[in-house]
């Protein structure tokens, strides 16, 4: 009876501590920033008996956001940071598409995730090269949104940091404006957190090297079939 075949695998450390902060705290503020913010677009009509003063729940809900705007902006310049000093997994040059094989590593991912008509996965150890470049769509997503908030709040605040972003109000055209376009990068994070989670729990399961722990423990598996020892500096 032939004995079953078993994939030799190499543990490869990719997600420095830093980057997995960054990215669970990011998490944490994206989710509790577009909840808040939902509610100051759309406050609820809480009928009560009780004074105005002792209920001050929408004042609340405008400090938790402002307060994990704050929080936001400085882990956002953290992860620019790292961009430059991290591994080779979570520098910036990785994130643009500018060579011939990131384009083609491009289209294969949609072959993969879209079309479905590849198979076999990619052997990739990082960010596929369509993650990469869609992260650093998100980076300035994330810029428009830091920009646009703190424009918004620069009118209301005495804050030195907000008042950095007073001139963002005329130069869009006033307040609705900057509204309009702070409220619609709300609904671009939250389509992009429903795709990404589903993405990383599909690669998860048709790659099987540990996508979803590695941002958790920073490890991922890659057969050795795939890669040679010396060919893992390369990524």
């Amino acid at each position: 009876m032939e004995k079953p075949k078993y994939s030799e695998f190499y543990q490869v450390y990719v997600w420095q501590r830093p980057v997995r902060i960054y990215h669970w705290v990011n998490a944490a503020c994206v989710f509790v920033l577009a909840v808040t913010g939902y509610l100051i677009g759309n406050p609820l009509a809480i009928h009560s008996s009780a004074e105005a003063y002792s209920q001050y729940w929408f004042g609340t809900v405008r400090f938790i956001h402002f307060a994990t705007a704050y929080i936001f902006v400085f882990n956002y310049i953290f992860r620019i940071y790292w961009g430059f000093v991290g591994n080779r997994f979570s520098r910036f040059s990785k994130y643009l598409p500018l060579k011939k094989e990131h384009w083609k590593e491009i289209l294969d991912v949609l072959r993969i995730d879209i079309l479905m008509i590849r198979k076999k996965p990619l052997a990739s150890i990082g960010h596929n090269a369509l993650a990469a470049f869609s992260y650093f769509i998100l980076f300035l997503a994330f810029l428009c949104e830091v920009f646009t908030g703190f424009a918004l709040y620069s009118d209301m605040s005495p804050s030195w940091f907000a008042g950095l972003f007073h001139w963002v109000v005329p130069l869009m055209g006033g307040d609705f404006a900057v509204r309009q376009w702070h409220h619609a990068m709300m609904w671009v994070f939250v389509i992009f957190t429903l795709i990404h989670v589903y993405l990383v729990f599909y690669h998860d399961y048709v790659e099987g090297r540990g996508i979803t722990s590695s941002m958790v423990g920073g490890w991922k598996f890659i057969e050795k079939s795939e890669f040679k020892i010396t060919e893992l500096g390369k990524e």
